[in-house]
Parts: C-alpha cells; sequence; structure tokens
C-alpha cells in the first residue's frame, strides 16, 4: 500500500502533476468534442451544397489512344 501511496504522492511533487495531467484530460476532451462538431457541421454544410447542386453528368469513357 506504501508503494501506491508513495506513486500517487509523485516525489512531494503530487500537487503539480496531477492537475497537469487533469488539464491535459481536459484540453484533450475538449479538442475532440470540438472536432467532432466541426465535422458534424461540415457533413451537414456539404449535405446541404449536394442537394441544391444539380447532379454532375460524366462523360462516356474513351481510350485515351482513340483519335
Amino acid at each position: 500500500m506504501d508503494r501506491i501511496a508513495d506513486f500517487l504522492a509523485m516525489g512531494g511533487y503530487a500537487g503539480f502533476v496531477w492537475p497537469a495531467f487533469a488539464v491535459t484530460f481536459i484540453v484533450v476532451i475538449a479538442l475532440a468534442v470540438s472536432s467532432r462538431r466541426a465535422l458534424k457541421r461540415a457533413e451537414a454544410r456539404l449535405a446541404a451544397l449536394e442537394a441544391v447542386r444539380p447532379a454532375r453528368r460524366r462523360r462516356a469513357a474513351q481510350p485515351k489512344d482513340a483519335a
């Protein structure tokens, strides 16, 4: 049990280490949430743009050597 307590105490620097881990964790989670929201907005915007614009027709495939 002393090993765990020593680890959690971080050699007396626990007051600096654990808040740093907490802040980093919060920032990473916020970044992930923000990225997910931005992706959903971009997908919705793309869907709206594709709905407004008529579909493009593809040209018939022609061999490159045909002259």
